[in-house]
């Protein structure tokens, strides 16, 4: 029997097991199941994503039965038995259930992976050949961001049938379906995320933030709060901060301050930050901090940021303009469209989108010999290591970031939150500080994907080749900077889709508000950019009387053509045989619509079609990643890779590649990824840009060290065990460099901004009801141009994932700044919600990537959401123009087609 006590003046002792072994706690009666197993009994693969039963992440097993643990109090588990993940497997086996899982690729980021597991061994108890529908309402509960839920229900299935994974042939890793090199560390619950460590170790941190959009405000004295509170050991302000107080992933923009200073921008702007142990600073109410606001005018929505006489956001300059961007190709568009045969014109509408990442931002700063250590989640460890540096005046070698596992991220952990404020603290303070964002706290303070205003025109001739695109979008950045200048400069090199036209003049601009800063969000504005080049697609195709489908493959680029920045595409431009591989899919829908729609009336079904290229990594801009493989004299061979693991598998790719570049099994290859002090800089995590990019790198360290090795055979200087190693314990070490071929656009944005690009279409099958304006999407067939699948396996759950969100991003989630700040009232897909997903994999080979690889991270996503509103139009001759199309929009538009 195990024996834990926890000092409270309201504790009183409970009897339990966990795991099969008898537990005796001293409690609070009404403290939480999820924090007494985490903090008190350290059994962190238990997550929590929102404490409040929304997400399922805490889901644990009482009396075998799955219950969210954060919604438990103490006072319940008295005489019962739980069970956790720690529980399922022993030792370094796992479950019949854990290795399906493996092999079917049902975990990414693994944050959810815990609870989905629980609750799929109870369901396999109970039932052990379940349905399809049964799995749903057994797992349904419990939110998945990542996997698009395919390859889990495939998992629970698929249990039973699991074979040992082959090993694959010498030099051929690449394009096997392997397991994830992190698979069995996130399936046990081991992987440590953000907020995995020991809470007592720790001075806890707490932001205050503003509750308006736009104020000044002014600090009273501290220390009659200090005085209340002797816990409280330190409030930190703007002043406090030793260097520079703003930061920025622009290198030109750092508009964003650590504390604000006299000014808040949004709700949600961090005004202090409070530390002590954590009972008091959960203790301590908002309206105790002495703070004095004066509300000033707010400038929510992009018509208000572009009023005459708005008030500036960050009061300089005539306007609040941030960036822009113009490309501009062929003659003059006016006479152009004036004879054209056909002309399609619109206009569009989006809103702000949560990542909705099931892991909250949570990490911590500790000071270490004269530097200063950060382990937190993020996408970007180097860049990370830099802003930090200039907030605390200090040079960057001073600064080591390592990243935690990142339960998610999707461009939503590319900018800095919480590691600015506990960097500070345990600076100046020389005590480890940490910090975990509640979800309230990280769907109010983090990034979201920009709101857009969108409108276009485009023009063909009478065989239906496109003439002309005419195109312009306003992005709401919010209160500061963050992507909207890449957004900006993206957009309208992405405008016309992937077809092909002479004469183009795109452009886009991204505003200031007091609205929740926006950021990367998979795709950069590209997917904004969709929605409207695929509806004027779909009206000209109706114009000249052709097949949706047909009519997108007469338009394709392909390998030859010339895009609108003058880039000729020189190969791997596979949208052609996308297009293709859907003719049968598509046909087969058109006829079950058709059919369907003859015997019924309320409900209307259509099939859409929709297109998308995405340029891979950074526009038209240094791109590098570094990658290093080393040899000790024992011959242990470790991957180097900065490049971060969000969930996606590039923990995997890299291994893979570097196996077969250095000629040895990818079992021998052992990999450390991130640290900054042990890795080099494989660039960010982003822009669908580490595949192709840090592949290569990782390519090329293993042929260097290969050389190396192949260098010393038949010498006398073949052994390795006379070498000396160094300060890792390698004797040799291979370097590999990328850095894809772009040039700088000039100011009509000619040029080439990207070395390759991702091509993809997809169809949409949807049902309308029309009384009700409720759309289900029926199945998604999307084929994707990858160049080279690495892992397939990996590929596809990406698409799974990605069409995932794009379902949601077409029909359910709209962020409203200060109002749903949960997973209870912002509304992801839930499993019950997606529906089959086929996948096809088209590999036209890219020369430039690693075997010929590319990306498929942001692909995945783009098209879904144009493909579900041509299916809406299909189904009732309704155009959606405001998303996501939610009934009382779908009722409206279907509406005033009625009433024309």
């Amino acid at each position: 029997m195990t024996n834990f006590v926890e000092n409270s003046a309201f504790s009183e002792n409970f009897n339990f097991k966990v795991n099969g072994k008898a537990v005796t706690i001293k409690s609070s009666p009404v403290k939480r199941l999820a924090d007494l197993l985490r903090d008190n009994l350290g059994l962190i693969g238990t997550k929590i994503g929102c404490n409040a039963g929304d997400c399922g992440a805490c889901t644990v097993l009482l009396d075998q039965e799955p219950v969210c643990s954060c919604l438990v109090p103490v006072a319940q588990v008295e005489g019962r038995e739980i069970i956790t993940v720690e529980g399922l497997a022993e030792g370094k086996s796992l479950t019949d259930l854990q290795q399906s899982f493996q092999k079917h690729g049902a975990v990414q980021c693994g944050f959810c992976t815990p609870a989905m597991l629980l609750s799929g061994s109870a369901l396999l108890e109970k039932t052990p050949q379940p349905t399809r529908q049964e799995i749903k309402d057994s797992l349904g509960g419990i939110l998945c961001r990542c996997t698009g839920y395919q390859n889990i229900i495939s998992a629970v299935l698929g249990v039973g049938n699991v074979k040992q994974a082959s090993t694959p042939e010498l030099g051929k890793a690449v394009g096997a379906r392997l397991h994830k090199k992190d698979g069995f560390s996130k399936l046990t619950g081991r992987d440590l995320f953000g907020a995995d460590f020991n809470p007592q170790e720790f001075l806890h941190l707490r932001a205050i933030r503003s509750p308006y959009f736009s104020a000044r405000f002014k600090f009273a004295s501290f220390e009659g709060l200090k005085a209340r509170y002797p816990g409280l050991v330190a409030i930190f302000t703007a002043k406090d901060i030793p260097g520079r107080n703003s930061f920025g992933v622009n290198p030109t923009i750092k508009d964003q301050p650590v504390f604000a200073e006299q000014i808040v921008r949004y709700q949600g702007d961090p005004v202090c930050a409070l530390v002590g142990d954590q009972e008091t600073i959960q203790q301590i109410q908002d309206d105790e901090i002495p703070i004095e606001w004066e509300i000033l005018s707010e400038v929510c929505g992009i018509d208000a940021a572009k009023a005459e006489g708005a008030p500036l956001i960050h009061g300089k300059g005539s306007q609040n303009l941030i960036a822009k961007m113009l490309v501009k190709r062929g003659e003059a568009l006016g006479p152009i469209f004036e004879t054209a045969v056909a002309v399609a014109a619109d206009s569009l509408e989006t809103g702000f989108v949560e990542h909705a990442y099931i892991e909250p931002e949570a990490g911590y700063a500790r000071p270490l010999q004269g530097r200063i250590e950060i382990v937190a989640t993020t996408q970007t460890p180097y860049m990370d290591r830099s802003e930090i540096a200039d907030i605390l005046g200090i040079e960057k070698s001073k600064v080591r970031v390592k990243p935690t596992a990142c339960g998610g991220g999707f461009g939503g952990k590319l900018d800095l939150s919480l590691q600015p404020m506990i960097a500070v603290a345990a600076w100046i303070l020389q005590q480890p500080v940490c910090c975990i964002y509640s979800r309230q706290e990280s769907m109010m303070a983090s990034t979201k994907r920009h709101p857009a205003q969108i409108k276009a025109r485009f023009a063909c001739d009478e065989q239906g080749k496109l003439s002309a695109v005419e195109f312009h979008a306003d992005y709401n950045s919010g209160a500061y900077a963050s992507w909207g200048p890449t957004v900006a400069t993206r957009v309208p090199i992405h405008a016309t889709g992937p077809y092909k036209v002479p004469h183009v003049k795109t452009s886009a601009h991204a505003y200031y508000t007091n609205e929740t800063p926006a950021g990367a969000f998979r795709g950069f504005g590209t997917p904004q950019a969709a929605l409207i080049h695929e509806a004027l697609m779909d009206d000209l195709a109706s114009k000249v009387g052709m097949d949706r489908l047909e009519f997108r493959l007469l338009n394709a680029l392909a390998a030859g053509d010339v895009t609108a920045t003058g880039q000729k595409l020189e190969a791997s431009a596979g949208l052609q045989d996308c297009l293709r591989s859907l003719r049968t899919d598509w046909r087969n829908a058109l006829g079950r619509t058709e059919e369907f729609n003859g015997v019924n009336n309320r409900l209307r079904r259509g099939v859409g079609v929709a297109c998308m290229w995405y340029g891979i990594g950074n526009t038209a801009m240094d791109n590098p990643s570094d990658m290093e493989v080393g040899i000790s004299k024992e011959g242990k061979i470790t991957l180097y890779s900065g490049a971060l693991d969000i969930g996606q598998g590039s923990n995997t790719v890299m291994v893979q590649i570097c196996a077969d570049a250095l000629g040895v099994e990818v079992s021998r290859i052992s990999l450390i990824t991130g640290d900054t002090d042990l890795t080099m800089d494989a660039g960010k995590t982003s822009a669908s840009r580490q595949t192709f990019v840090s592949g290569n790198a990782a390519r090329l360290a293993g042929l260097d060290l290969k050389q190396q090795l192949i260098q010393r055979v038949g010498t006398d200087r073949g052994s390795l065990e006379e070498l000396s190693p160094n300060a890792k314990g390698d004797v040799l070490t291979g370097h590999g460099y990328f850095n894809p071929p772009t040039t700088p656009l000039d100011e009509n944005g000619q040029g080439t901004p990207y070395a390759t690009y991702g091509f993809a279409a997809q169809i949409a099958e949807v049902e309308v009801d029309k009384e009700l304006g409720t759309v289900q999407v029926l199945s998604i067939v999307a084929a994707h141009d990858v160049g080279r699948a690495i892992n397939p396996t990996l590929v596809e759950g990406q698409i799974h994932g990605g069409v995932t969100q794009g379902i949601g991003f077409a029909l359910l989630e709209e962020f409203f700044p200060g109002k749903n700040i949960n997973l209870h009232d912002y509304l992801i897909p839930t499993m019950g919600e997606v529906p089959p997903i086929k996948t096809i994999l088209i590999e036209d080979q890219e020369p430039n990537g690693p075997y010929g690889a590319k990306g498929v991270g942001e692909p995945a996503l783009i098209p879904t959401a144009p493909a579900i509103l041509s299916g809406i139009k299909h189904a009732t001759g309704a155009r959606i123009r405001q998303i996501p199309a939610t009934p009382e929009r779908v009722l409206r538009a279907i509406n005033a087609i009625e009433n024309e």
